[in-house]
């Protein structure tokens, strides 16, 4: 399905939105390449869905710009600007077949019968619902009628695809299935996509890049690789992934004496007295390990392929830490002792 107008850049310039005395968007800006899926993530009341409804129209912004393929399309109805969008509830006609869910669009855009036919079968065959066509969305799974949705925004060509929460309503194993199938279907069309969700795992699976969203703001917007690696700051580092966040002052180029007097070697060229933040991820500690911890397992927890453990170690530190699953898992009590080399420390 080669797109009519192919899927276009997308520039979002200082964009405001408030409800009342809530401002939900402050001044955001971000682009998305074309080709590119950007994810969204953030918790509930972040901005992120405000944000995608501005984008698709069904909001108006107090201010900013909305551009897309180069072309401001702030003051543009949503029918008029050539985007489709997956709602977490699927929004199809319940009183509508398979077929005439998918070929709305087309009818709606005054497109030719044949053409219709044509399309609405070869999106059909994309998420694999050849056969499903005179079903009503009653009689089909959730994940199926998550299907019907997708091959509905994407059989019109849209120069955008917006994904919101699509697959919150569907069970885990489910939604890891459709999380890869519409990865390899954008890819596939080089559909530039917004995905919004607030589950991190699936933001980390999904995106070329992630943009992490807080009380309206951008938090930060990079890779999966460097969101999960090197976030920018407490609140991305805390809600992406596990971790172990401490605060401390840098006593000396390559040291970081942390608030309750331990002091960790680190690599980072920041000044000696400056304020810091300290992440450590739970996987990246070893039995080795320049930075040495010894502690009580206060709590241990068998994953199948690892343990979490809960440490309370000297100088009042709490580590949360995973192993691989070897031998017994850990009682309550156990000594257990863990290092971390300086490489795996993230100084922000």
């Amino acid at each position: 399905m080669a797109a009519r107008g192919g899927s276009a850049e997308l520039l979002i310039e200082g964009v405001g939105k408030r409800f009342g005395d809530v401002v939900a968007l402050d001044h955001v800006s971000l682009s998305v390449a074309q080709g590119e899926l950007l994810t969204i993530l953030g918790p509930s009341g972040s901005g992120k869905t405000t944000l995608l409804k501005v984008v698709a129209g069904f909001e108006t912004p107090d201010g900013g710009t909305v551009k897309v393929g180069g072309t401001d399309i702030s003051a543009l109805p949503p029918a008029k600007r050539d985007i489709g969008m997956v709602f977490q509830n699927y929004a199809l006609f319940p009183h509508l077949t398979v077929r005439a869910n998918v070929a709305f669009p087309l009818e709606m855009r005054n497109v030719a019968r044949t053409e219709i036919d044509s399309r609405v079968a070869e999106a059909l065959a994309m998420v694999e619902l050849k056969g499903y066509e005179a079903r009503l969305p009653k009689q089909l799974s959730g994940g199926q009628q998550q299907r019907v949705a997708l091959a509905r925004a994407i059989v019109f060509n849209p120069r955008l695809l917006l994904l919101d929460e699509p697959f919150g309503a569907l069970d885990r194993k489910l939604r890891e299935t459709m999380q890869l199938e519409v990865r390899r279907l954008q890819r596939r069309l080089g559909l530039t996509t917004i995905f919004i969700t607030h589950d991190q795992e699936e933001a980390l699976v999904l995106s070329d890049r992630i943009a992490v969203m807080n009380k309206g703001t951008i938090q930060q917007i990079a890779t999966t690789t460097e969101i999960y690696e090197r976030p920018a700051n407490d609140f991305v580092a805390d809600f992406v992934g596990e971790s172990n966040i401490f605060h401390g002052t840098m006593s000396a180029p390559g040291a970081v004496t942390l608030d309750g007097g331990r002091t960790l070697v680190v690599r980072s060229d920041r000044q000696a007295g400056a304020k810091v933040g300290v992440l450590m991820r739970p996987e990246r500690f070893a039995s080795g390990g320049m930075n040495q911890f010894a502690g009580e397992v206060i709590e241990s927890v068998y994953l199948g392929t690892s343990f979490k453990l809960r440490l309370a170690c000297e100088g009042g530190l709490e580590l949360l830490v995973r192993q691989p699953a070897r031998g017994a898992l850990p009682a309550a009590g156990a000594k257990v002792a863990v290092g971390i080399d300086p490489e795996a420390i993230h100084v922000f």
